[in-house]
This record gives structure tokens, C-alpha cells and sequence, in this order.
């Protein structure tokens, strides 16, 4: 079982590798947050309006979305095992490859670079707004791409490192129940006047699953900056675009920088190998949000630094993946 569920793990990456989500198939995601839509517009009539009345119907729907999401890939993966291990085996495979979205993450941040390559800043506006939540109106172009990167950085732990861990230790029902917390944080786990309370438990119940995967992908990404270093022959003003010991210097200063306390775990290394700076005041929903800066701006960001955070992510995936394909070999 054990050889089986490692193989699982290895499939469904590869697949997400290989193939990315395909637009015709239906993806789970998209159930769990259409779930989380119906279950908000019958739970808000169901309760007083104010903050005691949102927050009791916020902790039903985040039950009831973790409930439902658990049982169904329960029954999927214990129907599957009792027809055959192997159907199982199909079963766990397909589930980790679309709860995995590395292939997703790389595919649409970089459709913001070839914008930029084309000349095409609007075009690079429009993309960058399909993948960000922040308003991309006023953006200038240093800003579209600093964006980008930090979604980028963010989401190396959000969209990659903490679904491969849920899968590896927890397997099929563990990511689909990362995967449903992930998706009512993005949804619901804004402070603005609408989410304020109702989404409060969302949000912090997405902080607490992603406390230790955000340090583990911050780790990562630090010896990922190393290795980059090491292996690029790129060149900026005669100095190689990646800093290994910038990335560690910028996480121990700047990796608390953000109202979540996991954020800039991943975004602070970024920001350091990269020797650029990230973050700072944006706005959302046309109200202006004070942030600090993370990292400091050794050089002006470029748009080709979002091919180098997505190769930083890359390096930090294969890293997280190699214990699994070491132990596989000693399990088999």
C-alpha cells in the first residue's frame, strides 16, 4: 500500500507536469467552490446580520464544506479500494493530479511574460488580473510584474508544496481537505465589509494548515536559490541573477511582513535570491491597503524575473518531490 500510495503521489505530479489542468474536463476545484457559493447564499439568510450572526453562519458553511469535500473522496477512494488496489491506486493518482496546480501556476503567470515580450501591456494587465486579487487598473508595467512574481512565490507553497505534503501524509482525502480550506480562504477570507466576519474562521483555519507548509516551502526555496546560483549562466551587470544568501538574509528580516503570518514566508526568499523588491501598498476592491515592503531593490524588477521566480518554484518542487522518489526506491 505504502509503494502504491507513493507511486500515486509521483503519477498525479507527473501528470500535472506533463498535461496541466485540460480545459474540457471537470475540474474539483470548481465544485468545491460552487459548494461553498450556494452553501453562503443559504447560510446568510439562515442568520442575523452583524458580527455574531456571520461568524456562526461562517463556522456552519466551513463545516459542512469540509464534511462534504472529506466524504466524497472518501467514498470515491474506499469504493475504488474494495473493487481493486489498483482502481484505488487510478483513483489516488487522478485526485493528486488536479488538486496540484504547479503546471496551472507556471502556465498563467506566464502568459503575462509573453505579453510583455509581445508588447502588449494591456494584454499583460489582463492576465495578470486573472491570477491576482488585487485591483490591476493602475498598474504600471513594474508593478504588473512584481505582481505576478508574487503570486508566484506565494502560491509555490499554497498551490504546490502544501497540496503535495497533505497528499504525501495524508493522501487523497488529506489534499482534497487542503484543497477545500485553500479554496474558502480564496473565496471568503477577505477583510473587506462583505467578509469580514463571515470569513473569519475560513481565514484562520487556512493560517493554521498552512503555518508549517509555508516554512517547509520557505526552506526549500532557500537551498532552491542555492542551486539556481550555482547552475544559471544568466548574468546581470556581470552578477548572476539568483542569491542564495540574499534568499536567507531577506527571510530571517522580511518574512513577517504580511498580515498573514505565511505569506511572506515564501515571497520574502523570492524577493532575496531574486535581489528585487516585493509587496508594498496595493489596492483592493478600490480602497487603498498599506503594506510593507519586503526585500530590498538591489535591482529594478524586469518582466524576465517572472521566468526566474517560476524556475525558483520549479527547483523548489523537484526538491520537495526527491524524499518521495528516494523513499519509493527503498520501499521497493
Amino acid at each position: 500500500m505504502i509503494q502504491l500510495h507513493l507511486l500515486a503521489v509521483l503519477m498525479g505530479c507527473l501528470l500535472d507536469f506533463c498535461f496541466g489542468d485540460p480545459r474540457w474536463l471537470w475540474h474539483p476545484v470548481c465544485g468545491i467552490g460552487n459548494l461553498i457559493s450556494k452553501l453562503e447564499n443559504a447560510l446568510r439568510g439562515r442568520f442575523s446580520k452583524g458580527e455574531k450572526g456571520e461568524r456562526l453562519a461562517g463556522r456552519w458553511l466551513v463545516f459542512f464544506v469540509l464534511v462534504i469535500t472529506g466524504a466524497i473522496a472518501a467514498l470515491l477512494l474506499t469504493g475504488a479500494y474494495l473493487i481493486s488496489p489498483y482502481l484505488w491506486f487510478a483513483m489516488e493518482s487522478l485526485i493528486c493530479y488536479q488538486m496540484m496546480a504547479w503546471r496551472a501556476l507556471r502556465s498563467e503567470s506566464m502568459k503575462v511574460l509573453t505579453a510583455f515580450k509581445n508588447g502588449d501591456v494591456e494584454e499583460a494587465r489582463t492576465a495578470v488580473s486573472m491570477i491576482v486579487g488585487r485591483d490591476t487598473e493602475s498598474l504600471s508595467e513594474e508593478g504588473i510584474a512584481k505582481a505576478t512574481i508574487e503570486t508566484v512565490a506565494e502560491n509555490a507553497s499554497d498551490g504546490v508544496i502544501a497540496p503535495l505534503l497533505s497528499m504525501i501524509f495524508f493522501g487523497g482525502i488529506g489534499i482534497c481537505l487542503y484543497k477545500a480550506v485553500n479554496t474558502m480562504d480564496s473565496m471568503i477570507g477577505y477583510k473587506n465589509d462583505r467578509y469580514l466576519w463571515f470569513g473569519r474562521t475560513a481565514a484562520r483555519l487556512d493560517d493554521v494548515c498552512n503555518y508549517i507548509p509555508s516554512r517547509i516551502s520557505a526552506g526549500l526555496m532557500m537551498a532552491a536559490g542555492y542551486l539556481c546560483q550555482l547552475f544559471s549562466r544568466q548574468t546581470i551587470n556581470g552578477a548572476k541573477p539568483y542569491n542564495g544568501n540574499m534568499g536567507v538574509k531577506i527571510f530571517k528580516r522580511d518574512r513577517f511582513h504580511h498580515k498573514s503570518p505565511n505569506s511572506a514566508q515564501t515571497e520574502s526568499v523570492c524577493a532575496g535570491v531574486l535581489q528585487i523588491e516585493l509587496a508594498g501598498n496595493a489596492y483592493y476592491f478600490g480602497k487603498l491597503y498599506e503594506k510593507p515592503t519586503i526585500g530590498d531593490p538591489i535591482r529594478p524588477v524586469e518582466y524576465e524575473d517572472i521566468r526566474r521566480a517560476n524556475d525558483l518554484m520549479t527547483v523548489t518542487y523537484l526538491l520537495a518531490l526527491a524524499p518521495v522518489v528516494i523513499l519509493l526506491f527503498l520501499v521497493a
